[in-house]
């Protein structure tokens, strides 16, 4: 997998847009929207509306991975 990141091109609210991440980054996202059973689009774009202006989409999309797999560890039992 690429350290590196790589562009990619999601639609976000009707218009194109892209996002640099690294592959597991990338990957992540789309477990997580597979999980909750909806369109990587769709999580994209939730993200992108909750994220402060301040705040660049692919680093947005960083954290919320981040966060997820966070809250998911807390939550299983030891």
């Amino acid at each position: 997998m690429s350290q590196r990141p790589v562009k990619r091109s999601l639609t976000l609210h009707g218009h194109r847009t892209s996002v640099s991440l690294e592959d597991d980054f990338w990957h992540a996202l789309q477990e997580i929207a597979a999980a909750e059973q909806r369109p990587l689009a769709a999580l994209a774009a939730e993200i992108d509306t909750a994220r402060d202006p301040a705040t660049g989409l692919a680093t947005a999309i960083r954290l919320h991975v981040l966060r997820h797999f966070r809250n998911r560890g807390a939550s299983t039992p030891s």
